[in-house]
């Protein structure tokens, strides 16, 4: 017997209690505040992820639903709140009746620039050139936003000078105020790298040959580099004849990182090969000599037998609850050797740094804590030093759950940790949500202020910090 539309999504959990999309688009100041906001940082935290605007008709995939941003705003110790549907093209024409692409359950539909499934805009978020830039993560173009308001502005193609597409997690570098990207062939194989400069011009773009189509989540960078990734998570032969979402671990390939001057051509990319692992996020990579050092959160064995109760999503949430730790990679340019070492064995991921320090050496990096659930869940907040992978935890109150944190620097801040990490958090008990501002140096300490939302923000994906200079002009 087939299942109609709403009995799939009462199977689904990413569309229910602290998931479930909210209704409303709204803005709010004057927000009631536990404790006291500090003035001496100012800016805003921004978070995006999936909101479908519809009801889903069929089969549904957490990374379907439409992308919306959170966004709340600090200044003078005052906090404001809005959240607004992010406006990507798809968006649009889902709108309006006319798109032809669907989701990821479905077959791909080519649209003769390599977008094969409907672009949601809702993995990453980050600044650039005085704009967000809400960026998919099965690659599309870049959603300019207002920082301000989180009014679509536009698609962003740089002019009509971007070859391909771009692929979330791809990096800002705030010290050159550079934007460096990457895409995939999804069914093809193929990398590219590209290169925009702080007038929002495409400055370099270069295309890599791989062995075979492949599905990277993340990138990262140095200060002379790229480090892009070769990864054994990969479409089934299935899945590739089919175009369709069918995904294995091939046991018989390596993890490869390439590392690729930023101003290279793709054929002058170095690999080097490690036992076969998948990663989602990066903590962050710089140099040390000849020595590319890269952390990152590696998947480990989840362990769990399939969630049978959530019927043909069992698979879904099977891949969705992450176990990761932090793992260190060191790549040495001269040599050609390198080095793998675990760092920790303590379940994290969704790692943030002081964005600042982008590529740059930095000590310390702010997780989200993973309790052994069955769902995609954050319970704390860990603060990890790199030098000696140690880690201080934030404990979230029962119930309450957190999304991506964000580092804010405090005003003329004297070294890396000098200022506060945000989070949005909700009480799955009583799906009312809350701004948390903590003490960087103190990670363990009671917040220092809660701020109270006026409406649920749904768990999501990724967040970023902007400096109110970055976008008050």
């Amino acid at each position: 017997m087939t299942q109609n539309s709403s009995d799939l999504n009462l199977l689904n959990p990413y569309l229910q209690g602290p998931y479930a999309p909210v209704c409303d688009e709204i803005s709010v100041s004057k927000l009631k505040v536990i404790g006291e906001i500090p003035k001496d940082f100012a800016g805003a935290y921004y978070r995006n992820g999936p909101n479908p605007k519809k009801a889903p008709s069929g089969m549904h995939h957490w990374f379907d639903g439409d992308g919306m941003l959170h966004a709340i705003y600090f200044e003078e110790g005052g906090a404001s709140y809005c959240n607004r549907y992010i406006e990507s093209n798809d968006y649009l024409a889902d709108c309006v009746g006319t798109l032809q692409k669907a989701g990821i359950f479905s077959p791909a539909r080519p649209d003769g620039s390599s977008t094969f499934y409907k672009n949601t805009a809702n993995t990453d978020i980050l600044m650039h050139n005085g704009e967000l830039m809400a960026l998919w993560y099965i690659s599309g173009k870049p959603v300019r936003l207002d920082a301000k308001t989180l009014m679509t502005l536009r698609e962003d193609d740089f002019g009509g000078n971007l070859p391909n597409n771009v692929s979330a997690h791809s990096k800002v570098d705030m010290q050159t105020g550079e934007f460096l990207f990457f895409d995939y062939g999804l069914y093809d194989p193929w990398y590219s790298f590209g290169v925009i400069d702080g007038n929002n011009n495409l400055t370099h773009f270069t295309q890599i040959e791989l062995p075979g189509p492949r599905l990277p989540h993340d990138m990262a960078i140095t200060k002379n580099y790229a480090v892009l990734m070769d990864l054994p998570v990969v479409f089934t032969e299935q899945g590739l004849r089919k175009k369709i979402w069918s995904i294995h671990a091939d046991r018989e390939l390596p993890t490869r990182f390439g590392v690729l001057p930023r101003n290279g051509d793709g054929k002058q990319i170095r690999w080097f090969e490690f036992p076969g692992c998948y990663i989602y996020h990066v903590i962050n990579a710089w140099e040390e000599g000849d020595n590319i050092v890269l952390y990152c959160c590696k998947m480990i064995e989840n362990g769990r037998q399939l969630p049978r109760e959530y019927g043909p999503y069992a698979p879904m949430v099977n891949v969705l609850a992450l176990r990761a730790v932090v793992t260190k990679w060191t790549m040495n340019l001269k040599t050609g050797v390198g080095k793998e070492e675990q760092i920790d064995d303590a379940i994290s991921e969704f790692p943030v740094v002081n964005l600042g320090f982008t590529g740059r050496p930095s000590r310390y990096s702010y997780h989200g804590a993973i309790p052994d659930t069955e769902t995609q869940l954050f319970d704390g907040i860990l603060k990890y030093d790199l030098n000696d992978g140690s880690y201080k935890r934030h404990n979230f109150e029962k119930n309450v759950f957190g999304s991506e944190p964000a580092y804010a620097p405090r005003f003329h801040a004297k070294c890396e940790d000098d200022g506060y990490v945000v989070s949005f958090v909700t009480d799955i008990s009583t799906l009312q949500s809350r701004v948390l501002i903590l003490d960087a140096q103190n990670i363990e300490d009671r917040p220092l202020a809660e701020v109270c939302l006026t409406q649920c923000v749904p768990l999501g994906f990724h967040g970023t910090w902007a400096n109110l200079d970055e976008f008050s002009n």
